[in-house]
């Protein structure tokens, strides 16, 4: 076992880990170079990453590559993004194959360019079948888009009479979203020293562990990842019970 696995306790992995790959842009300036060299080395560590997690054994990893608000960026960079997604894609279909990796996606991905929706989605088929990882990527997403789209199909079934209001419960909205039928994520890891969120997962992380990072994306590695996944280990995970009652939990 490589080094970088070392520490960690195979048996209580995070079955779905979320990342905000957040500081490209940063690391490209320090480099002197424009962001979208940034967003070009963030692909090393999505790889890393992935493999990562496959090697591991963690079920599914969720990206946030592309924001709702991310539209609003200078169009340049946008189509840069927009271009790189597309060359990625394309070459990395081999190594997702080779790792038995699923790609999958979460967003409005019909917002995206016809290009880039096509390259997508034909990469997503031909991955169908791998089930090692699901690595998904969220593509023009936000949780307030998300939960209002959600809504509105609720709101459709009750106007049709397929459901009555007082029998929505939690468990309706979790199975309208983009994620229905994933595990929730149990570990969420922003790189950069940013400490929020960014409206991302927000209904799904509710009981998630936050680990904050001062590394810029493109120089998160496995061992990064590792100390990530130690960190969560580290913690006792109560929700909503006392200390006492999951040690109890943990001797019946």
């Amino acid at each position: 076992m490589s080094d970088w696995k070392n520490n960690i306790d195979l048996k209580r992995l995070p079955r779905h880990i979320a990342i905000i790959m957040d500081g490209n842009g940063r690391w490209a300036k320090q480099q002197g170079h424009l962001r979208i060299f940034g967003h070009e080395n963030g692909v090393k560590s999505v790889r890393e990453v992935a493999e990562g997690c496959a090697e591991l054994g963690v079920e599914y990893v969720t990206l946030y590559a592309f924001s709702t608000e991310n539209w609003n960026r200078p169009k340049d960079e946008v189509d840069a993004l927009m271009s790189l997604l597309v060359t990625t894609l394309k070459g990395e279909l081999e190594t997702l194959n080779k790792n038995n990796i699923r790609l999958r996606a979460i967003g409005n991905i019909d917002s995206l360019p016809e290009k880039c929706a096509e390259e997508l989605k034909d990469t997503m088929k031909k991955t169908e079948q791998n089930t090692r990882l699901n690595m998904v990527l969220a593509l023009s997403y936000s949780s307030y888009w998300e939960i209002t789209e959600a809504v509105k199909k609720i709101a459709t079934d009750v106007k049709n009479n397929n459901i009555k209001v007082d029998e929505i419960m939690p468990e309706t909205i979790t199975a309208n979203l983009n994620t229905a039928g994933f595990p929730n994520p149990e570990l969420m890891i922003r790189t950069s020293g940013e400490h929020r969120l960014s409206n991302y997962l927000l209904w799904q992380m509710a009981y998630a562990e936050f680990y904050f990072t001062d590394i810029l994306w493109p120089d998160f590695r496995k061992k990064d990842l590792a100390n990530a996944i130690i960190d969560f280990q580290n913690r006792e995970r109560r929700f909503g019970k006392t200390s006492e009652q999951i040690a109890a939990e943990q001797t019946q």
